[in-house]
């Protein structure tokens, strides 16, 4: 008896026919870390505004705007068959690619603390966080096609490389190194996912040691943030003074922390503590414990993004869902490591906790693509 074979079209039919249920603890994790992360914008924000001359809730207000859009968003991209991502994910590059550009334009791009890594069209948002989108969404499409080619390098090496030089030369010019870093990481993870030789990950890592020399050499303050990383005592003044009170913060919050809105660093002593500090307050905050239920939460939501990852129904889906989950992984472990000193200052956001209502609807839309992904989770068809 003869196997039968799927067409394209039945699959696609399969596909639509067989749609579950979403992930549910990957949705009741997310909800939970959005929540927490609005209660304590609120308590590290307020001091702030006050000194701004606004509202005491005004932060928390307009991210709990955002926060209610992207949960709507993330629902309605939940309920799309994530198929569609294969055919818009160049749309998507190359209208990051547009929008990074777009930032060395006057009166378009913005400078704050001498950067120029905003776009303000209505509102204000970092081109970064959707070329981070689009090269996720690009990797996944391509490598889903060359299955069978990725151990060559016209196919394994050569279009992803391209992608990432240019992505990575339009954020040197901002400058954004964590951007680039980060985006550079999740490159090479989905290719060594989707399987690129190893032997050329060797001459990646080469090539970014020397995109690195080259960026402290030619950038001061990138070398200063280095310096006030090693001793930031010896800085205190300058680059190492948010490092110390961000220490200060963590230290004062102990095993328990200080209780809900009595942290002591926001008012003043932290800058910003409303955005790439913000769990220092946490820790102040809620303590050891607190803060470590937090990470815990976070764990669970990568650990589980992975599981979707695994047990996705096909190769674009797996490789799609591993992206974003890297991402969120590498953001979070580079947010928690320059809050506690472990690495230099590099002006990445915590996913959900930072001020920052475009950033915050992103996320919320890539969380339920991988909800889209979970949706249709089987081991029928791969």
């Amino acid at each position: 008896m003869k196997e039968s074979k799927l067409t394209q079209n039945q699959t696609q039919k399969v596909i639509v026919d067989e749609r579950g249920m979403l992930d549910v603890p990957y949705l009741v994790l997310t909800l939970l870390l959005v929540a927490i992360g609005l209660v304590m914008l609120f308590s590290a924000s307020y001091a702030s505004a006050i000194s701004d001359g606004l509202s005491p809730t005004h932060y928390f207000i307009r991210q709990g705007g955002f926060a209610v859009v992207g949960v709507i968003v993330m629902l309605l991209v939940s309920r799309v068959n994530y198929q569609m991502w294969r055919f818009l994910a160049f749309w998507v590059l190359g209208g990051a690619i547009l929008l990074l550009i777009a930032v060395a334009i006057p009166g378009i791009g913005v400078s704050h603390n001498g950067a120029r890594r905003w776009i303000r069209i209505g509102v204000e948002f970092q081109p970064s966080e959707f070329a981070k989108l689009g090269v996720v969404l690009t990797f996944a499409a391509v490598m889903s096609v060359y299955r069978d080619k990725m151990k060559t390098f016209r196919y394994g090496v050569l279009p992803f490389a391209a992608i990432l030089v240019v992505i990575a030369v339009l954020l040197y010019l901002e400058p954004h190194m964590s951007a680039t870093v980060i985006i550079l990481m999740v490159g090479a993870i989905m290719m060594f996912l989707g399987g690129t030789r190893l032997r050329w990950f060797a001459l990646g890592a080469a090539a970014g040691v020397l995109l690195v020399f080259v960026y402290l050499s030619t950038k001061g303050y990138a070398s200063d943030r280095i310096m006030a990383w090693r001793d930031p005592t010896q800085y205190a003044r300058d680059e190492g003074y948010q490092i110390i009170q961000s220490l200060y913060a963590i230290g004062s919050g102990g095993l328990f922390g200080l209780g809900f809105g009595r942290s002591r660093q926001k008012y003043l002593y932290l800058p910003e503590p409303e955005n790439d500090y913000l769990f220092a307050i946490a820790c102040e905050e809620l303590g050891l414990v607190g803060a470590l239920l937090i990470l815990l939460l976070f764990v669970l939501l990568i650990v589980r993004g992975y599981w979707i990852a695994l047990h996705a129904r096909d190769r674009f889906g797996s490789l799609l869902v591993s992206g974003l989950t890297t991402l969120l992984a590498l953001q979070v472990f580079f947010n928690i490591g320059v809050v506690t000193n472990f690495l230099p200052a590099t002006g990445i956001s915590l996913p959900f906790f930072s001020y920052g209502g475009t950033a915050l609807v992103l996320q919320l839309a890539e969380m339920g693509i991988v909800l889209s992904v979970s949706r249709w989770n089987t081991t029928q068809l791969i």
